[in-house]
């Protein structure tokens, strides 16, 4: 067989055929076009004769965050709908008398404003989604908002309900209008998909429901219970659509989320507190801030960085989950995949 020549597929081809994920697709690029994009390995090693492309989708998992909270977020502190310093009780009556009410959109932003950390909510809260909402509001915090770093899913899910309570729109809506519309992100939508789009999703992991994986359906059991879609998780979309938005935060496009919002995140907003985080990014593993590598990371296996200085961006999405919860193996692909990306 040909030698690959291609850096980026010769690394994510071995990973493949090592067992690490069944199939990854990738892009890297600039502000100006993509320089490196690709796929390799399978759908699903249960059927040897379909491989991963580079217009496979993906159950992104938590670059949902990025892709539809922090985005649409940064929408509504741009229109000046949402102060990012103003207690959410003093504007939310939802959460005026419950132990959100001192914390502040920023502490949600930054993982600091106490909340209880990754749960399951339909052990606690019921499967009515309501209740949970209800539930996850009232949840008494872990500590006084900003005296800790502390990541949870929590903050994302609090992010998009305050943006509904803000737009009287739901989350889905806000961030195809707001956001990948005038990306042209056509391929990124919020699942369950389709029947024609399932034939090219990567599988994630075996339901214990129905004994098959899970294809067109989020992961994430939260937000399988909340309908599919909420602030946690819940986005499908390609390595080519995730090129185009980052591609904004370099050359923002007009009609979204400004270069004033992308600058104010990607920088440092804890203080002397770690982690070290931005608003909803955190710098790369394996780099200090100083280095302008930004980084979100998904549990299904996929992950993208932003680096403002250096004028790149890059993006892999692997379906891993579909193998293994092991997350060491890929974490060794990442680092090699973001060394290779931001020389």
């Amino acid at each position: 067989m040909a030698e690959r020549s291609d850096p980026f597929e010769r690394l994510l081809d071995e990973a493949a055929r090592a067992g690490t994920y069944p199939g990854a697709a990738w892009a890297v690029g600039d502000a100006r076009t993509t320089l490196s994009s690709g796929a390799v390995g399978l759908l699903d090693p249960a059927h040897p004769g379909a491989p991963t492309r580079p217009d496979t989708l993906f159950d992104v998992a938590s670059l949902t965050k990025v892709l539809a909270v922090w985005a649409v977020v940064g929408t509504l502190v741009d229109a000046g709908k949402l102060d990012l310093s103003a207690p959410l009780g003093s504007y939310w009556p939802e959460v005026a008398d419950r132990p959100l009410a001192g914390a502040t959109a920023h502490h949600l932003l930054t993982h600091t404003a106490g909340l209880p950390l990754r749960a399951n909510l339909r052990h606690l809260y019921g499967s009515d989604p309501q209740d949970v909402r209800d539930g996850v509001l009232a949840e008494p915090l872990r500590h006084r908002p900003g005296e800790a770093v502390a990541y949870t899913d929590r903050a994302a899910l609090v992010l998009g309900y305050l943006a509904e309570h803000l737009t009287r729109q739901p989350l889905p809506r806000l961030a195809r209008d707001r956001v990948w519309t005038p990306l042209a992100m056509t391929e990124t939508r919020y699942g369950p998909l389709p029947a024609e789009a399932r034939e090219r999703c990567a599988p994630t992991e075996y339901d214990e429901e129905s004994g098959a994986p899970l294809r067109g359906t989020v992961h994430d059991f939260s937000a399988r219970l909340l309908g599919g879609a909420c602030g946690i998780a819940g986005v499908f979309t390609t390595a080519a659509d995730i090129g185009r938005f980052l591609r904004h935060l370099l050359v923002p496009v007009p009609g979204t989320f400004s270069a004033e919002w992308t600058a104010a995140s990607l920088r440092v907003r804890t203080g002397r507190l770690v982690p070290p985080r931005g608003l909803f990014w955190h710098p790369a593993p394996g780099t200090a801030p100083a280095e302008d590598v930004w980084a979100h990371f998904g549990f299904t296996g996929t992950a993208l960085w932003v680096s403002p200085a250096r004028g790149r961006w890059a993006v892999l999405l692997t379906n891993r989950l579909r193998l293994t919860r092991d997350p060491g193996p890929l974490a060794r692909v990442r680092d090699g995949f973001r060394a290779l990306a931001f020389v």
